[in-house]
């Protein structure tokens, strides 16, 4: 049924695209049971490589992404979920994890987004 390549841990990378503007929110990971259950459940639920454990994107924040679609790339090692996000994907507070711009010398030399929650307020109350 999921005929996917997953690396020696059971694991593959799933790269989240909002399916309205095209921006990449992030990369986790997923085993077969969550794939599964993100395909039935309509969200986005990854493998913790740290916790070993599964997470639900926004199970605490309430920034939830609705699955539109999953597509695997032609080698089936790579899943791309495109979403609808509520809120921010990183766990800094910005919209996409993906605001580090590096320098020639591979130093972050600015952030490209403004935060959309303050993670303090979300993760430690």
């Amino acid at each position: 049924m999921f005929p996917f390549k997953y690396d020696t841990h059971g694991l593959i990378p799933a790269i989240i695209q909002d399916v309205d503007s095209g921006e990449v929110l992030m990369m986790a990971y997923m085993n077969q049971t969550s794939v599964e259950r993100t395909l039935k459940e309509k969200h986005t639920v990854f493998y913790s490589r740290s916790r070993n454990q599964y997470w639900v994107k926004g199970e605490i924040s309430g920034h939830t992404q609705e699955v539109i679609q999953v597509l695997t790339d032609c080698d089936r090692d790579t899943l791309l979920i495109k979403v609808r996000q509520k809120g921010g994907a990183c766990h800094l507070g910005y919209r996409s994890c993906f605001v580090h711009e590096l320098n020639a010398d591979g130093n972050i030399s600015r952030i490209t987004q403004d935060k959309v929650f303050d993670p303090t307020q979300v993760y430690n109350p």
